[in-house]
């Protein structure tokens, strides 16, 4: 299982260059709050039963039930559906099953096909307003992933350095880390260090801890996701933990409180607050680099243009409508366009093939709200070249 929150994470997508058909996809709305939950895992079985009539029509020759098994085990697994989010997707085929928890709702949807319906993923996986946020103090740490609508704790392996015990080895903290500091109230209402042996050997100890959560989180999350990370900390760690990072996505501004003391709501207000200067700078800049290049022929809105140059890789950033659909295909070795209708949940979206052909030649994708957008077309590219 994994929680698919933020952009740039193609690679847990299957390669579509090795999946044998039928690929299943599912897609399917999920309730965070009781007693609306209980609907979760009932629609998901509704949704297996149209995979499964589906399967039926088009690949009666093959092992059905064992094709379904994973789904059934999975509506069976109550404690899968204790903890939902805005959504869930699953992509499933003889040799693959994989489930992902999502911050956004999608479209409901079962289909079975020669290739996985990918669409609604990569409309998450690319959005521009995901972040990082890394809830920290001299002991312990947690890692928040999250968006303008939604903040969740991520998973973290079991080998990841949570705890300042991970770093130095110790079970329990020794009688000078925990006395370095005699108490406000025993002491008259000043903090008073006793020896500065201890003070310093605590504090070496913490930013060992330190450094090994910023190589952690970096290695693991920052690099491969691209996110911004904002540190939720007391002032005085801000200050220990920006001298020794070394991620580049770390942003200037931070949360100057322990996680602990918020809520999640409250978490992700105080993140969003943080992130939207940089979000619409970010969609700015962009929209200032697609006006500068239009003119000389490094970039364009209009859709049969797009699709050509994306075929021959030489998009090298694309921005797409959010909420926008323009029904039909592209032929993948031309790049010609053929309109239809979006009637049939299997015809394809122009804007979401775009998307997934600048994505296998290397460049980037970015969804953008109507409202930020460059063009009207739904599409705006820049040129590598």
């Amino acid at each position: 299982m994994t929680d698919l929150q933020g952009p740039r994470y193609s690679q847990l997508l299957p390669d579509p260059e090795t999946v044998e058909p039928p690929c299943l996809s599912l897609y399917q709305p999920t309730h965070r709050h009781y007693p609306d939950t209980q609907q979760n895992p009932i629609r998901f079985k509704n949704l297996v039963r149209t995979l499964e009539r589906s399967l039926k029509e088009k690949y009666a020759s093959r092992d059905i039930e064992a094709l379904l098994e994973p789904f059934h085990s999975l509506a069976e697994d109550s404690a899968f559906w204790i903890h939902p989010r805005d959504g869930l997707a699953v992509l499933a085929t003889s040799s693959l099953f994989r489930v992902y928890r999502l911050q956004r709702t999608v479209p409901e949807r079962a289909v079975v096909a020669d290739s996985f319906h990918t669409k609604p993923l990569l409309r998450i996986l690319q959005s521009a307003d995901y972040f990082h946020i890394l809830g920290l103090d001299t002991a312990h740490m947690r890692l928040f992933e999250g968006n303008r609508d939604a903040v969740d704790e991520v998973e973290l392996p079991d080998d990841f350095p949570t705890q300042i015990t991970d770093v130095t080895g110790e079970r329990e903290p020794r009688p000078s880390d925990v006395a370095v500091m005699v108490s406000a109230g025993a002491s008259g209402g000043v903090g008073v260090y006793q020896g500065s042996g201890e003070k310093d050997e605590a504090r070496a100890a913490a930013e060992r801890f330190f450094r090994a959560v910023d190589r952690a989180v970096l290695e693991h999350y920052s690099r491969p996701s691209g996110l911004p990370l904002i540190l939720a900390a007391l002032p005085e760690h801000h200050t220990t933990f920006r001298r020794i990072s070394r991620n580049p996505a770390l942003i200037a501004q931070g949360i100057d409180v322990h996680p602990e003391a918020l809520t999640i709501e409250m978490l992700r207000e105080r993140a969003w607050q943080v992130v939207e200067p940089n979000y619409l700078g970010r969609l700015a800049a962009l929209r200032e680099e697609f006006g500068a290049a239009q003119p000389r022929g490094l970039a364009s809105d209009d859709l049969a243009t797009v699709a050509q140059a994306a075929v021959m890789g030489r998009v090298g950033t694309l921005l797409i409508e959010a909420e926008r659909e323009v029904a039909g295909r592209i032929d993948r070795a031309t790049g010609h366009i053929e309109f239809a209708e979006l009637s049939d949940p299997e015809v394809d979206d122009i804007l979401d093939d775009l998307a997934e052909l600048v994505l296998g030649a290397g460049g980037h994708v970015v969804v953008v709200p109507a409202a930020r957008m460059p063009s009207t077309t739904g599409a705006a590219a820049i040129y590598r070249f």
